[in-house]
């Protein structure tokens, strides 16, 4: 057995924990960039919190509050530049997902010139950012705990990563008190997301004994506690297990990577702006249905086996099933249709797939080309 594990994530986890933001910033400076969205921090409070704990901490505020979903590069760099006209010292990310992965860039931004595209897509290499500190404010991309930004390029829809350990966070702040004011709608997306990630980890060709460790644990998590906190359970250890169910997520796409159906959704996102977890809803099934048919290896084949299980099921037969099942009592049971792609888009996202998300579609346990990817996006249609 040989595998290489490296992830330098500092994680804060409890409920209250937010409240020790300001001395953790402290250790950074004295001037903090905030990136966070127009809306649900400020009219949860929390912003108005966080700002109170950071100045009480002798740490002056910035303020960009800018980032909507499916963040664009056009938009860190926004924050970036304002990062840097006010001599910001760190970059803290309070909100979901697109606002942690825009802080993280503007944080990377601040301290690198050139086309953030470049360093994308590995034409240019650089292992400095400002320090960053993330509170998530939901529970799904798991950002909180990886290297990864991903953004979209406006100017030709491509969505992608940024990848480098300079954007992991310094501290990543996970207090799930922070969590219970999302929508249900919001909680069913993300958590399904934080489904997929540990699914897509732990059935990727690059997987390893702590990724799969972690993965299953998260699955196993989500399958015991989502559904009850979607239909009305608030109880503290259920809010607390899919917070920390995200996190894992996070920390193994990081090593592990995504797969196949991350890498489709991708694409159909970064055309129609479409909710991240409602597209992965309407592909997932499909890629995973095509996987288990043409899966060969015994190996995978109780990989499968054990995803069923913990959502419930039997063994790689019904995995399907019980994804699907899973969906309908989250209210996510859609198709890319109904999310607002047309048959005319998707010669254009099977191009944009091979081109954003080869190693996606490398780690996949089975082989799917061009030809079959595009037949993929028909199904999920």
């Amino acid at each position: 057995m040989e595998f290489n594990y490296y992830l330098p994530v500092n994680l804060i986890f409890g409920r209250g924990s937010v409240g020790k933001i300001g001395d953790i910033a402290a250790d950074y400076g004295t001037c903090a960039l905030i990136v966070t969205g127009c809306g649900s921090t400020k009219k949860s409070g929390l912003l108005d919190r966080v700002t109170g704990y950071l100045q009480k901490a002798g740490v002056s505020v910035v303020l960009f509050d800018k980032v909507k979903q499916n963040p664009l590069t056009t938009t860190a760099m926004e924050a970036a530049a304002l990062a840097k006209e006010h001599g910001c010292e760190m970059v803290i990310g309070l909100g979901g997902g697109s606002i942690m992965d825009c802080a993280k860039a503007a944080a990377f931004l601040a301290v690198n010139d050139g086309d953030i595209n470049d360093y994308i897509f590995g034409r240019q290499k650089s292992d400095d950012a400002l320090p960053i500190i993330l509170v998530p404010t939901t529970c799904g991309t798991g950002s909180e705990g990886n290297g990864f930004a991903v953004l979209t390029n406006p100017e030709n829809g491509d969505k992608k990563s940024l990848r480098c350990n300079a954007i992991v966070a310094s501290a990543s702040i996970i207090d799930s008190e922070c969590m219970m004011t999302m929508p249900k709608n919001i909680l069913a997306s993300v958590g399904f997301d934080a489904l997929c990630h540990c699914i897509e980890a732990y059935i990727s060709k690059i997987a390893q004994p702590l990724t799969d460790m972690m993965s299953v644990y998260g699955m196993e998590l989500i399958g015991k506690y989502l559904v009850p906190l979607y239909e009305g359970e608030c109880s503290p250890k259920a809010w607390d297990a899919v917070s920390f169910a995200s996190t894992l997520g996070g920390m193994v796409i990081n090593t592990a990577g995504v797969t196949l159906a991350h890498g489709m959704e991708h694409p159909a996102s970064g055309l129609k702006n479409i909710v991240h977890g409602r597209g992965l809803a309407a592909i997932t099934p499909v890629v995973m249905e095509e996987t288990i048919r043409g899966c060969e290896n015994e190996a995978d084949r109780q990989k499968f086996a054990k995803i069923s299980q913990c959502l419930g099921g039997k063994d790689e037969t019904d995995c399907v099933e019980q994804i699907k099942k899973l969906l309908e009592r989250l209210h996510l049971t859609t198709t890319l249709t109904e999310l607002g792609i047309e048959a005319g888009d998707v010669d254009w996202m099977t191009e944009n797939c091979m081109k954003v998300s080869a190693a996606g579609i490398s780690y996949h346990p089975v082989t799917f080309g061009k030809n079959q990817i595009h037949e993929l996006y028909e199904k999920a249609l």
